[in-house]
């Protein structure tokens, strides 16, 4: 199966490289130093589930040189979606399919308004990664794993091809959920509130989840998205904030989000679609969201400023 890897980062370059390490035709859209040293030295990659280099390395930073593939994984930043949308469209032929790793909701609908919703499949995947220096990635803790179906949930030839392909990658595990909005609302809850806590009290999970204050602080944010995730309609399972709380506790105490670290290092990052998405997503259901209002108008000043749209000492 021939296989663009759309942003090579820690998701993009530990996913892309397991395929690629499997056999897999892979070719990585990367940028900058991180491309030229993955065509010179290969894509390393240190891990918990063993580590490996990819040599020779496929990889390019124009999509139109690369041709028509089957799939093509979107792992940029849920805010670079809409951009990356336009980008990949020279590699999409009558069969492609493009696979959005994002965190967020709103992934799969920003790429099917460019591609169109039969070149769109529902994804999500897990793990704990950082970009080390060009060319190189750390996979740091969790145990790596992808899901991914079609939209509308139907079983289909494409989903059980891809779901293979996978399955032969080491160090991963792959599921087809029986609802990929359900999955897709799950690991937003998980992540929203995780980082949402984290980037507000500038702790690691060990911190917040252990002191009652900012663990109430969590369990109140968890029931808001679970609110918001009843009046559109998906059915979460009743359990939803327990099985939540249980993932926090069960992780390492030292981990951080993605979304909080950008935030403390002065990056751009996922807030408006995470945080941001709470608190839209609430207004459109007529569901109070004060917790996450609260945090997002909070961080809101360090996001202008990664953008360049406030300055401030």
């Amino acid at each position: 199966m021939r296989i663009a890897v759309f942003g090579a980062g820690g998701v993009g370059g530990y996913f892309g490289g397991r395929l690629a390490q499997a056999g897999e035709d892979v070719v990585f859209i990367a940028r900058g130093d991180h491309l030229k040293a993955m065509l010179k030295q290969g894509l390393k990659v240190n891990s918990v589930k063993g580590d490996f280099l990819v040599k020779p390395v496929q990889a390019t930073d124009d999509p139109a040189q690369v041709g028509i593939v089957d799939v093509v994984l979107v792992c940029v930043k849920a805010w670079q979606v809409p951009d990356a949308a336009e980008a990949i469209r020279p590699m999409i032929g009558p069969d492609t399919v493009a696979l959005p790793l994002q965190n967020g909701l709103e992934a799969p609908t920003q790429l099917a308004a460019v591609l169109g919703n039969q070149h769109v499949l529902g994804g999500l995947c897990g793990l704990s990664t950082f970009i080390m220096g060009p060319g190189h990635i750390r996979h740091a803790g969790a145990d790596p794993w992808i899901r991914f179906g079609e939209l509308d949930n139907h079983p289909s030839e494409r989903v059980e091809g891809l779901r293979q392909v996978f399955d032969r990658a080491s160090g991963l595990t792959v599921e087809i959920p029986l609802d990929i909005q359900v999955a897709l609302w799950m690991k937003f809850l998980f992540i929203t509130v995780w980082s949402g806590v984290g980037a507000i009290t500038r702790t690691p999970l060990g911190i917040w989840r252990s002191l009652p204050e900012t663990r109430q602080m969590a369990e109140n944010a968890l029931k808001e998205i679970i609110s918001v995730a009843q009046v559109h309609n998906v059915r979460l399972p009743e359990n939803a904030m327990p099985t939540t709380m249980n993932m926090y506790d069960s992780f390492p105490p030292e981990i951080t989000t993605s979304m909080q670290r950008d935030i403390a290092q002065g990056r751009p990052s996922e807030i408006d679609a995470q945080i941001g998405a709470v608190v839209r997503f609430g207004r459109e259901a007529d569901v109070a969201t004060p917790l996450h209002k609260f945090i997002y108008d909070s961080l809101l000043p360090m996001e202008l400023r990664a953008r360049g749209q406030l300055q401030f000492d």
